[in-house]
């Protein structure tokens, strides 16, 4: 199943990070937060991603193309013009990265990542959030749930909005930012049919959040699956400042692949 992640918004609140580099690029801990969100992912066995770039998408590019070289213990010798990698540090990825232009809204860019998901369920998740939600229960739950998609419900500390959910998990009303209570995190479970909501008319100028997901709540098909576990996005420069603190700690509640003992720190 390919995970799509959507990675070209400007990330304006973030001030002069996002001026060098897109906000998915951002980096905790001396990585993208970007490349955070997919070891999550990849800890539970999905390494095809699908990155939906736009504002400096070359920024995205470029890392991809030098990832080998970047992690990777080498020694270069200028006289000999001569390369020897010591020690290589890669990942079973397998990268596709869309650019879909620089202004276009998340429905927009969801929409042109189709062709490259064929006819197969996909998996959805904001390139800003990090999470220590067990990605393997949320694809169990979707599977049992019936349901055309599924979002990660998540409680913050109160400054988002809420969703209007059942007792069988089924969302009866999606609202953006009214009050307190259970909020869209992201880590979206998707079937294919989720496309057709989309208006390829419109899509450009279309929220994801708003026209195609209410649309999928009132028809009964949007389910949620409640994470009370560890949420938090990257959205204001305080929100990076409480992400580094947390890395330096060596025990971020996100990193669930164990970074810091696998790399021996």
């Amino acid at each position: 199943m390919k995970t799509l992640i959507l990675a070209g918004g400007k990330g304006t609140r973030l001030g002069e990070e996002t001026k060098i580099v897109p906000k998915p690029m951002v980096e905790i801990g001396g990585y993208p937060i970007l490349w955070h969100i997919m070891k999550i992912y990849s800890h539970y066995g999905y390494n095809d991603f699908v990155i939906l770039t736009g504002y400096k998408g070359h920024v995205i590019k470029e890392y991809f193309l030098n990832y080998y070289n970047r992690y990777s213990d080498m020694t270069i010798d200028l006289q000999k013009d001569d390369v020897q990698v010591h020690k290589v540090r890669s990942e079973p990825w397998t990268v596709t990265m869309l650019y879909t232009g620089p202004d276009t809204l998340t429905a927009g860019r969801i929409l042109k990542a189709k062709k490259y998901v064929g006819n197969e369920p996909f998996m959805l998740t904001y390139g800003d959030g990090v999470s220590d939600v067990d990605v393997s229960k949320l694809v169990d739950s979707h599977a049992k749930s019936g349901k055309l998609v599924t979002l990660t419900a998540v409680q913050p500390e109160g400054r988002f909005g809420a969703l209007d959910i059942q007792s069988d998990g089924t969302i009866s009303q999606f609202q953006e930012k009214p009050s307190d209570a259970w909020i869209n995190g992201g880590f979206f479970v998707c079937e294919n049919k989720a496309f057709d909501y989309i208006d390829p008319a419109a899509a450009a100028d279309t929220m994801w959040e708003r026209g195609p997901l209410q649309n999928i709540a009132k028809a009964g098909q949007l389910h949620a699956y409640k994470h009370s576990g560890f949420w938090h996005p990257m959205d204001m420069l305080k929100d990076k400042e409480d992400l580094e603190k947390m890395w330096a700690t060596g025990k971020a509640p996100w990193d669930v692949w164990k970074h810091f003992e696998t790399r021996g720190y």
